[in-house]
């Protein structure tokens, strides 16, 4: 699926299942809970903290696709409020990163 069809597709499952967008700033606030549960798997999963039982650590790769894949739910749903291409939008940061990293990354000694 492209951004474009993943765009769509949102839109598409909102005005059909979902009613209607959040708003804007609901929306953004959803945004800020969805990353903060994939930072509380990540610290878990890939960090210094543990589990709580040893049947959440059984599931948490899973949960983690899942919450990344909630995240990007809402940020189509906040690129299609605001008019934001995501397709151009990406195209447009990758340039800019292109541009203002070519050496720098090469150059980073603690990548190396």
């Amino acid at each position: 699926m492209t951004l474009q069809e993943a765009q769509q597709t949102v839109d598409d499952w909102i005005k059909t299942v979902g009613v209607r967008y959040y708003d804007e700033l609901t929306n953004t606030a959803v945004l800020m809970e969805e990353v903060g549960e994939i930072a509380r798997l990540m610290a878990r999963i890939y960090g210094e903290q543990s589990f709580k039982r040893k049947e959440d650590e059984l599931s948490a790769k899973e949960d983690l696709a899942g919450e990344m894949a909630d995240v990007l739910f809402v940020l189509i749903c906040l690129a299609n409020q605001t008019g934001v291409d995501l397709t151009d939008a990406l195209k447009k940061s990758l340039d800019k990163k292109t541009k203002r990293d070519a050496e720098r990354h090469a150059s980073n000694k603690k990548l190396l």
